[in-house]
């Protein structure tokens, strides 16, 4: 088991954004969290990584990306494994990237058709250009586990498609906020409605009705 919550109530200081919640995620599972904007998605994201954090390797999307502006697409992709060395070496990192780290900061943005936009500042770059570029630093980060939040909202249909099958190719667990059923159902084993700070179901795509659906978005 990865992560474990029991009625637990989440949120931020004295104020409940979710309550009762009960959940569980094993390894090899990958959860999408569906439902309205403001549902909870973000609060329960949070919590799993904070949790999940502490004993496993953890890829992590953020909705704001976490990108830094003025640096290059290169730089904020290698920031992906900033807990891995010490002080001295980041800062050195930030002028001069070895070349190992470098092919395998290539070798992260090549599925993501970012390549030629290595040296270009990420404050140059469109609101999908940005997200792929959060995509790439967690592939160059790996890891057994995904937290992500909304990851393609900004990217075209079909390029959404193939980078969700992609992460759920690179990440044996997760669990990812998406706003797009069809690619929920795609690339989730179970899909998680969060309405109103409550779990509304917790299912494998195959058995959800549409009425819980229809439900979930009314």
């Amino acid at each position: 088991m990865i992560l474990q919550l029991k009625q637990a109530q989440l949120g931020y200081g004295q104020g409940a954004v979710l309550t009762d919640v009960t959940l569980t995620l094993y390894k090899g599972e990958r959860a999408a969290l569906l439902g309205p904007s403001g549902a909870g998605k973000s609060t329960l994201l949070r919590e799993a990584y904070r949790q999940i954090a502490d004993a496993q390797r953890v890829a992590l999307i953020p909705q704001d990306l976490g990108l830094v502006d003025p640096l290059t697409v290169t730089k904020n992709v290698a920031m992906g494994r900033l807990d891995d060395h010490g002080g001295v070496r980041n800062l050195s990192d930030l002028i001069w990237t070895r070349g190992a780290d470098r092919a395998a900061i290539l070798e992260a943005l090549s599925p993501v058709d970012l390549t030629n936009y290595a040296p270009r500042r990420v404050d140059s770059l469109s609101g999908g250009q940005r997200q792929r570029t959060a995509i790439a630093r967690a592939l160059y980060r790996g890891g057994d586990v995904l937290i992500a939040d909304e990851p393609v909202s900004a990217v075209d249909e079909s390029r959404a498609a193939r980078i969700m099958n992609l992460l759920a190719d690179r990440f044996e667990t997760g669990m990812v906020a998406l706003h797009d059923l069809g690619l929920a159902r795609q690339y989730a084993t179970r899909l998680i409605g969060i309405r109103s700070g409550k779990i509304q179901f917790d299912a494998a795509p195959d058995d959800l009705p549409q009425s819980a659906l229809d439900a979930l978005y009314a």
